[in-house]
């Protein structure tokens, strides 16, 4: 009952975002699983590449914030597999069978996003990392 109550009373426990995030965004692996029995040609490249992109910098964050949380971590990495696992099957559909075709479909993606520049990391006055939209 003691390991219990400290559970329920930690950094990380279910009175927290530690928690209640990752658990919400247990959905997108759950979806993803879903996804994986529909046919190639239902699968949108852009979103899927989304999400993989998402998963990469959720799983940053998770391992970079403090406390480290564990369980974001895990959840997002499942997200990435499944996601990873889903844009192979949709470039296999596209006819990007190869390789060197999946490179470029990647750095191609990689350049659209970075042309966006809807977001961008400043410092703030205070010396704090900060997030900016403009």
């Amino acid at each position: 009952m003691a390991s219990f109550r400290s559970f329920l009373n930690s950094p990380v426990g279910p009175k927290t975002t530690h928690f209640w995030g990752p658990v919400a965004n247990s959905g997108f692996v759950a979806a993803g699983l879903a996804d994986t029995q529909k046919p190639p040609e239902m699968i949108s490249g852009n979103m899927t590449s989304a999400m993989c992109i998402y998963s990469a910098l959720s799983m940053r964050f998770a391992w970079m914030v403090q406390p480290r949380n564990y369980l974001l971590l895990a959840c997002h990495a499942s997200n990435e597999c499944v996601q990873l696992y889903q844009l192979s099957r949709w470039a296999k559909g596209q006819g990007f069978g190869s390789i060197p075709c999946i490179l470029a479909f990647s750095a191609q993606m990689a350049s659209i996003f970075a042309k966006t520049k809807q977001c961008s990391f400043t410092k703030k006055k205070s010396g704090r990392n900060g997030f900016t939209l403009g």
